[in-house]
């Protein structure tokens, strides 16, 4: 391995580095199936991006390590906490130069991992490929229907005069049956979500929610401080808010997004693959039973990388935009419509 230098550092946090930093804490909650695909559409910005992660990962490990000492052991921790791990033992050492420091990134994150067959591979029993299926499709009293992303939960109260539905935890995109009538609110903890006949995904996390619109308008709402109400944020298709839940109460941050980006953020509503330490020739052999274009490898070495993560069952072309993109893969497009895959050299 080629060791790549140090970018020069300050004490001052760059805003690289304070959003590399937010990723790595995020990490102890883990990544719902959203934020694993906003991380890798933030890895691909930009290379100094994964080398950011890659720096502050190894002061995040060694943090780690030395938590293992405790005072009354000794008046100082046995240096041997702080080494430095060798290539026998170290696993996020043992990457090769063209898969960049971008790949050693995403080991820190555990969401996405090439690794050279040969080099400290994971145990047979850890490899794998596991078929997720389509969320959970929830048809409603009223015609509307909620798609659950993985460990989502809601809970409903529907009267006459409004259909009032609770996100307990997790993610759902809602389908609202129009109904001027009974308006359709949507609560997560203070903040509520207010449409008449729309589709809108909303997300819970642990300081914040997300709400995207991708068809109609809807209303944000959420009390200010003191029992103050905050005026209502108006929403419309291609639009998210972040609605801060922290005791600080900030306006709600509203920005566009693309309809790529919409694309990309509802990944999660299709038919899954996760792997788990597969080579990339079997994990190519899934996509090619799921997709019209066949997408093989160029050489042995190759078919030979180890490939972890979740990605969407039906769109092998987002997975070579990634391999190309992040991990020193080239993809040749042949008259037949195959796609061959190299390593670059």
């Amino acid at each position: 391995m080629i060791p790549m230098p140090d970018e020069p550092h300050s004490f001052e946090p760059s805003p690289i580095e304070e959003t590399a930093s937010a990723w790595l804490a995020r990490r102890d909650r883990e990544l719902t199936a959203a934020e694993q695909d906003d991380y890798l559409h933030w890895l691909r910005q930009d290379p100094r991006h994964g080398r950011a992660i890659a720096r502050l990962g190894k002061t995040w490990n060694a943090l780690d390590t030395l938590a293992k000492w405790r005072p009354e052991h000794s008046r100082q921790p046995n240096p041997d906490l702080l080494a430095r791990p060798s290539r026998a033992h170290g696993f996020r050492r043992n990457f090769a130069g063209p898969l960049m420091v971008a790949a050693a990134a995403a080991v820190v994150i555990g969401i996405f991992v090439f690794n050279p067959a040969g080099q400290d591979d994971p145990a047979p029993a850890s490899r794998g490929v596991r078929v997720i299926p389509r969320p959970e499709r929830l048809a409603l009293t009223d015609g509307s229907v909620v798609e659950l992303n993985d460990g989502g939960k809601i809970e409903t109260d529907f009267t006459e005069g409004e259909r009032r539905v609770r996100l307990v935890r997790g993610e759902a995109h809602f389908t609202v049956a129009k109904n001027a009538a009974r308006p359709f609110i949507v609560e997560v903890g203070t903040v509520a979500v207010r449409a008449i006949g729309t589709a809108f995904e909303v997300r819970r996390g642990a300081a914040e929610v997300e709400v995207l619109v991708t068809e109609g308008k809807v209303h944000v709402e959420r009390p200010a401080a003191a029992g103050l109400v905050l005026p209502a944020t108006p929403l419309i298709a291609g639009e998210r808010a972040v609605v801060d839940t922290t005791p600080r109460a900030q306006p709600p941050l509203v920005s566009p997004v693309s309809e790529a980006e919409i694309e990309r953020r509802l990944a999660w509503q299709g038919v899954r693959l996760e792997f788990a330490g597969l080579p990339l020739a079997e994990v190519l052999a899934e996509f090619n039973l799921r997709n019209p274009n066949r997408v093989i490898v160029a050489d042995a070495e190759t078919g030979r990388l180890r490939v972890g993560g979740t990605f969407r069952a039906d769109n092998v072309d987002a997975f070579v935009r990634l391999l190309e993109a992040s991990f020193g893969v080239t993809a040749k497009r042949q008259p037949d419509g195959t796609t061959l895959l190299l390593r670059a050299k």
